[in-house]
């Protein structure tokens, strides 16, 4: 038993699990295809485009991305570089897709922000970075696009600290910006890095002689220099020094400059990132924090993805590792059912790539074949039968009608929607006096678009969505005897969810406040999880 705890610990040791999380268009999925480059992954890296491209994004694998440019869901990818195992959790980037990177942040036992040089810190990472905050992650600033003229490098330090709250610890710092941009000064290892526009960068160590050696002066440039030397003494003097305890509590960033695009400085970032990056945590759980060692293994499903083989109309259930050692064909505790399954055919990712591994080992995410066993959320364990904290959920807040053109297409319509429903992007709800009627609820307008291409182009399913007025959903009590006809008005619906709750949906916050007076003996919740765990509490008192 010894020798196992040995080897399982050798192996969290190696492991690097994060997510990469930015606002869109900063290069984060440019940024993932560079990292996935240094370690081997691919041997050219895709930048995201729109339709004309042809090489497109290894993290962008559904057809819909590759045609619009940008990422609409989650990707997990793994490689190994210099000892370590890297898995890297791709995020979506915009605002409508942002419930599937809360999810995964959970997965993820630290966060790389990604900041565009010239628009600084906005507004979905400010959401993206809360969520990080909250739970402690540790989170690296890379500022990206130095290659292009920007915001003043010590602007954009402030901005960290007075929009996010969280001070920083520059790593290294650009030299010039934009045409003028030639390189970056690595403070630590007191070495400059010189930036060539094609791809080919060169070091030059200054140990011993420091930054005021002429040779550096006439390198870079009298006035680069100056520059450079009155930034270095003011980082020095005034800004916060490196600490290691704070980066791992996600009290202070360390912050790197570079361009993805053109994998200047990206290098550097990932190697010390590995040095300072934590390897897998204890996850909370019913019975209290989970040991990554000495426990068996154990892990959770975080997301759900229908088709990504689409020949072969898949679905695969990733699993985030949490404790143990994961072998094929094992046998675990489905907790949520009470049941005991087998897991034969686990795989790893190269976002849509895939391979079947053997074993797996805390902080490595895998793919579970499902058909229809899984939920997100699901605790999975080899003994016992405790359940990991509930993943997030979001209250929808844009809804619409679906209806379903064509009669022929009615089996893969149904199949499509209840799978789909099944990812956890979208919900759906029936009227409760017309069942007939498919009402989508998404917290992003986008993601009305992503439905209904995903169930023409996967499904064969063509669909017309009439948009509805509601802005917000409430679930109900279940312990209470609902009338339908009094929750439904001229600007509230009474519709039934999934697992047959009673939901009210409603155009304004007075529309719901005016229903809870009506009606003293409901209450309404935004979730619901939040629902049930109010409904067990009243069940017990």
């Amino acid at each position: 038993m010894a020798m196992i705890h040995e080897e399982i610990q050798s192996q969290i040791e190696k492991r690097r699990t994060f997510a990469i999380i930015s606002h869109p268009d900063a290069g984060k999925t440019t940024l993932t295809e560079k990292l996935l480059l240094f370690g081997g992954a691919i041997r050219m890296a895709g930048e995201v485009k729109g339709r004309k491209a042809k090489k497109f994004a290894t993290s962008d694998w559904m057809q819909i991305e590759k045609e619009r440019g940008i990422s609409v869901t989650s990707s997990a990818m793994q490689f190994n570089y210099h000892g370590h195992h890297i898995n890297i959790l791709d995020t979506p980037g915009h605002q409508d897709f942002s419930e599937d990177t809360y999810r995964t942040l959970i997965a993820a036992d630290s966060a790389v922000m990604l900041i565009d040089a010239a628009k600084g810190v906005e507004a979905q990472t400010i959401k993206l970075f809360k969520v990080c905050s909250q739970r402690g992650i540790p989170i690296f600033t890379f500022i990206n696009k130095m290659d292009r003229y920007g915001k003043d490098p010590l602007e954009l330090l402030e901005e960290l600290e007075q929009v996010l709250g969280i001070r920083s610890c520059p790593m290294n710092w650009p030299i010039g910006m934009g045409d003028e941009f030639c390189g970056i000064f690595d403070r630590q290892n007191q070495q400059i890095e010189l930036y060539r526009k094609d791809g080919q960068s060169q070091s030059i160590s200054l140990e011993g002689r420091g930054l005021k050696d002429p040779a550096i002066v006439e390198l870079i440039g009298t006035s680069r220099h100056y520059k450079l030397c009155e930034e270095i003494d003011l980082l020095d003097i005034a800004g916060d020094p490196f600490d290691e305890d704070m980066i791992k509590q996600g009290q202070l960033t360390p912050v790197f400059f570079g361009s993805a695009i053109s994998k200047f400085g990206v290098q550097t970032f990932l190697n010390n990132f590995l040095k300072l990056a934590p390897a897998p945590h204890a996850h909370n759980s019913s019975i209290g924090p989970v040991d990554t060692v000495n426990t068996e293994f154990s892990g959770f499903i975080f997301k759900i993805q229908a088709n990504m083989n689409p020949a072969h109309r898949d679905r695969i259930a990733f699993l985030r590792v949490c404790s143990g050692k994961f072998e094929r064909g094992m046998t675990v505790n489905h907790v949520r059912s009470g049941k005991k399954i087998k897991l034969a055919q686990p795989q790893q990712f190269l976002a849509q790539d895939r391979d079947i591994i053997e074993e797996a080992y805390p902080g490595d995410i895998i793919g579970l074949h499902d058909t229809g066993t899984f939920r997100i959320g699901d605790s999975l364990c080899a003994q016992d039968s405790f359940e990991f904290e509930p993943l997030p959920q979001f209250p929808p807040e844009h809804f619409a009608r679906v209806l379903n053109i064509n009669a022929m297409k009615y089996k893969q319509f149904q199949k499509g929607v209840a799978q789909l429903v099944e990812e956890g992007t979208v919900q759906t709800f029936r009227t409760a006096d017309r069942t007939e009627d498919l009402i989508l609820g998404v917290v992003g307008e986008l993601q009305f678009e992503v439905f209904a291409y995903r169930l023409k182009s996967e499904y064969g399913a063509d669909i017309r969505l009439e948009r509805l007025p509601y802005q917000l959903a409430r679930w109900t009590n279940r312990n209470t005897s609902v009338d339908p006809g009094r929750l439904s008005t001229l600007s509230s619906l009474c519709v039934t969810d999934q697992d047959q709750r009673i939901v009210v949906l409603c155009e304004y916050e007075s529309t719901l406040t005016l229903l809870q007076r009506q009606n003293p003996a409901l209450y309404f919740y935004s979730s619901p999880h939040e629902a049930d765990i109010q409904n067990d509490l009243i069940s017990v008192i």
